[in-house]
């Protein structure tokens, strides 16, 4: 087969950032499949250009066989309209090089749009009725019902009703809709779609990347370091880690140490609250490229997974990192309201309710307190888990599934 994937955010190993679709690609690809992924070269969270050139308008580039196509978008500094009017961009321009791409690439098989935003899979949609083939939707994300809930967005607002219009539209239009998250299959079901629709494909690992890194020797050290990586935003609750951070040092346990690694647009605010509570437990890093957690998650003996309470991880999650953190095979302490819980089901750390900046402390201290080999009996069964559930192998055969039926499907 042939496959277009149109997902705006999508990047490669030498980035930070989820690599999901560079991970399904380069499976496909091995499967013998031709995979091309356009996305935008300006990166979200680092909020610059990285792949082209002054005057460059697009770029195609081979990455371990797997094709991407980089469109340059304008830039933005924070969410605010200059994100959306960069949305409206990339979806205007996926669309109008859709219409081209075969010039470069072949004619396509199938073609998938992931979501947020909802812009990228309606340019996808006119694509698949351009060359009459397959149009399949990817959720990472419950658009707008995720904005609502976040207070972004207010039920009733004429933006809201048209991303509802646009939504529904789009579910119905697809002839398969991939769900990252567990049960979005309830709330997609409850708009009229039918349940036989929505295929669950969650996010996973490529574990080639973590098979010489499970050895607890070479990080050995005195001081017990509880780590977070990914974006530091809105949604991830980090202010809630900096108030346990204080708890913990103003109790005095001085070997204790937090490591917050990645970007986001509450980065600075966090800093600021950290140095004003004097919390000198924390530690503030820059973001590394994906290629490069493997080794960086390694250094941790214990890790945070952290969100908002919002209603709608009701539906469940589907984090990158909380996959990578299994991968290294070290206690997770999970701090988050959700359907599901991967911590839980694998036993391999601890579960605190959200915004409780106690709880959190208490668990760390636990975790500290517990002995060496019942942290790393946690660890072995979470890394159990990942390779069960979530390797990007299995779940690269299974995309190919849905993708074999569709194209079938339209060919009887």
């Amino acid at each position: 087969m042939n496959i277009w994937i149109f997902n705006q955010y999508a990047v490669t190993p030498d980035l930070p950032g989820g690599t999901r679709h560079y991970d399904l690609g380069q499976e496909l690809a091995r499967r013998g499949h031709h995979v091309v992924i356009i996305a935008t070269s300006f990166h979200h969270h680092m909020h610059k250009e990285t792949r082209l050139k002054p005057g460059e308008r697009l770029k195609i580039e081979d990455v371990n066989g797997v094709k991407f196509v980089w469109l340059r978008t304008p830039p933005y500094w924070r969410n605010d309209w200059r994100r959306v009017w960069n949305m409206l961009v990339f979806a205007l321009r996926a669309w109008w090089l859709g219409r081209r791409l075969f010039y470069e690439v072949g004619k396509t098989d199938v073609v998938i749009g992931s979501s947020p935003p909802l812009f990228v899979p309606l340019a996808v949609y006119w694509i698949a009725r351009h060359y009459g083939v397959p149009f399949v939707m990817e959720v990472r994300d419950l658009w707008p019902q995720t904005l609502i809930d976040m207070g972004a967005l207010r039920e009733g607002w004429p933006i809201t009703k048209a991303l509802r219009t646009l939504e529904k539209f789009l579910y119905r239009k697809s002839e398969k809709i991939i769900s990252l998250l567990p049960f979005a299959y309830e709330y997609i079901s409850a708009l009229g779609i039918h349940r036989e629709k929505i295929v669950w494909i969650p996010n996973g690992v490529d574990l080639t990347r973590f098979k010489e890194l499970l050895s607890t020797d070479g990080f050995l050290s005195e001081e017990f370091k509880v780590m977070y990586l990914g974006a530091h935003g809105q949604a991830n609750a980090l202010d809630v880690l900096i108030q346990a951070a204080k708890v913990i040092h103003d109790r005095g346990l001085r070997k204790i140490r937090f490591i917050l690694l990645g970007d986001g647009p509450e980065k600075p605010r966090l800093i600021r609250l950290a140095q004003s509570w004097k919390v000198g437990n924390i530690e503030f890093r820059q973001p590394v490229p994906k290629s490069e957690v493997p080794k960086l998650l390694r250094e941790a003996d214990a890790f945070i997974f952290s969100l908002e309470e919002v209603k709608v991880f009701r539906y469940g999650i589907s984090p990158n990192k909380l996959f990578d953190y299994m991968s290294v095979a070290k206690p997770i302490i999970f701090a988050v309201n959700a359907s599901n819980n991967p911590i839980e089901e694998a036993h391999c750390g601890l579960t605190v309710p959200p915004r409780d900046p106690q709880a959190l402390a208490e668990a760390v201290i636990r975790l500290y307190q517990m002995p060496k080999e019942e942290r790393e009996a946690m660890g072995r069964r979470g890394r159990a888990y990942v390779e069960e559930y979530h390797d990007i192998q299995k779940l690269s055969q299974r995309l190919e599934c849905v993708l074999l039926e569709v194209v079938q499907k339209r060919c009887d």
